[in-house]
């Protein structure tokens, strides 16, 4: 079986983001053969403006070359004002004009329950995107208030069971070849 790259992009900044910690440990529990990358350079990224797509800062290049390089992205993000962090959607601005996103699976993982706005606008978003929302490997866990770290997160047996389901279901769902004109699953 092919040997399987997720590059996890956080729409946090904080240091020690529950969604950051949250990937960090999907990184530990991922299955054999799956290497989970996290994506740090997101407080790099230039405000999206499109007179400098002709020439792209580096960190813009830079985040274009991980994503077209990775099988498919896990995101998990905490809600802003019933939204989706500014740094995020940004982020997902410089990729629009590229093929890198286009058919790329994706799926999120949210580490509450209260980020139902951000998690319809990001599914929103995501898809208007042309990228591959796998619904079925999306989940929410319950983090909340819990501060959890990596480890806290995989030492918690129903937090990393379900984490470790949602990988091996997106991982899955990667591996299928896309049906035509599908475009979530």
């Amino acid at each position: 079986m092919k040997a399987l790259e997720i590059l996890a992009i956080s729409g946090s900044l904080r240091a020690r983001s529950t969604n950051t910690e949250l990937l960090l440990a999907a990184g530990l529990l991922a299955p054999a053969g799956v290497t989970i990358r996290r994506y740090a350079d997101l407080d790099r990224l230039p405000h999206f403006n499109p007179d400098l797509e002709a020439k792209e800062p580096e960190a813009v290049l830079d985040l274009k070359r991980q994503v077209a390089r990775a099988d498919g992205l896990l995101i998990s993000t905490p809600e802003y004002a019933r939204g989706v962090p500014g740094s995020l959607k940004n982020a997902l601005d410089w990729l629009v004009g590229g093929s890198e996103f286009v058919a790329k699976p994706v799926a999120l993982l949210s580490a509450s329950s209260r980020s139902t706005y951000a998690y319809e606008a990001l599914r929103t978003t995501l898809t208007t995107m042309s990228g591959r929302f796998v619904n079925e490997a999306s989940v929410t866990l319950p983090l909340l208030g819990r501060n959890l770290d990596a480890a806290g997160i995989v030492a918690a047996p129903e937090v990393a069971a379900a984490v470790r389901a949602a990988l091996e279901t997106f991982c899955s769902a990667i591996r299928q070849p896309l049906d035509e004109g599908a475009g979530e699953r």
